[in-house]
């Protein structure tokens, strides 16, 4: 190991802790972010032994005084594995440990998730819409909505409805996949725990990421392929201002549903066509009261707004369960 001078800060830190053993440097750990944890921890883990030259540098760059020793002997992993263990917070534990488990050596998906997005639907256009749809389900969900945006038009919805029926991988699929990604950016792959992928809200949340009307046109070409999934991903990506597509008949059921306090907090951030729609579907006198308690309203927490845009939003789709109205163009014409 370098000299402790030539040592980046980073370096620093896990050798102090290693330093400082279990108790003390799980008490140090809790004051750490999630990210500076998994940066530390996977630091830690590379190291399995501190020549005693680094040691004391270590100790006198923070000011901390202990005996001589010959060096020390540590199992990096197994210790920073302890360490994330005994933090404090069960709720952190498991994703901590899973980062760290996976992010002692860079794998391809986890360079994939650093790279520009065209430069990976590049990559992986001439993939198969299968091995496509694996990799982007492993990404976040910003990063996948952009490389979806970049693929070929004729493999989108494709790779669309795959994600949509993905369900759990085995660890075996994921090393085929990561060892013919490895031979294109060169990169060694170790071994992974199987893993939840894709489905239907992962779809929705990529979808919902897509800018320039992409989502529609996937979703009208997704239709071709499976128009019950298609159905399935309009309704859960539904929202508060959607509420603009539904005919009288059908805002007057909801609105029934709803108190004026209620409906006065979902309106504060809404637009004004969706206002109009509403104050059109009530008696010129409720919406007067409504449009002056707006108007006198102080400001609100917009997690407050949204929640009770949110709930609406779930009144509207519990009726159409009921059967009582179709969400979505039409409303409830259809029904007789």
């Amino acid at each position: 190991m370098a000299a402790a001078e030539k040592l980046t800060g980073l370096k620093k830190a896990a050798i102090l802790l290693l330093c400082l053993g279990e108790d003390a440097a799980a008490m140090l750990l809790r004051e750490l972010s999630d990210e500076d944890i998994f940066k530390v921890t996977r630091c830690m883990s590379g190291i399995v032994h501190i020549p005693e030259e680094t040691r004391k540098q270590v100790l006198e760059d923070f000011e901390l005084s202990t005996e001589s020793q010959a060096g020390l002997v540590v199992k990096g992993q197994e210790f920073a594995k302890k360490l994330i263990a005994r933090s404090g917070n069960k709720n952190r534990e498991s994703s901590l440990m899973r980062q760290l488990v996976t992010g002692t050596e860079a794998r391809p998906l986890e360079t994939i998730s650093k790279m520009q997005p065209s430069m990976v639907a590049g990559l992986l256009e001439r993939e198969h819409p299968q091995t496509l749809a694996l990799v982007l389900s492993t990404q976040a969900v910003e990063h996948a909505s952009a490389i979806i945006a970049k693929l070929p038009e004729d493999k989108r919805a494709d790779v669309i409805h795959r994600i949509a029926t993905l369900d759990r991988v085995s660890p075996a699929v994921i090393d085929r996949i990561e060892d013919a990604l490895s031979k294109e950016i060169g990169i060694v792959v170790g071994a992974q725990e199987q893993r939840q992928v894709g489905g239907l809200k992962k779809v929705v949340e990529m979808l919902s990421n897509m800018t320039e009307n992409l989502d529609s046109e996937i979703l009208d070409s997704l239709t071709e392929i499976d128009p019950d999934m298609v159905e399935d991903i309009r309704k859960m990506m539904f929202t508060f201002e959607d509420l603009c597509a539904l005919d009288g008949r059908a805002i007057q059921m909801v609105l029934r549903e709803v108190n004026n306090d209620s409906l006065t907090m979902a309106l504060k951030t809404a637009s004004e066509e969706i206002k109009e729609k509403i104050f059109s579907n009530m008696s010129s006198r409720a919406a007067d009261m409504i449009r002056d308690d707006l108007e006198a309203m102080g400001p609100v927490r917009l997690s407050e707004v949204e929640a009770m845009q949110q709930t609406i939003v779930k009144i509207a789709m519990k009726l159409e369960e009921e059967g009582k109205l179709v969400l979505g163009k039409g409303g409830s014409d259809e029904f007789v």
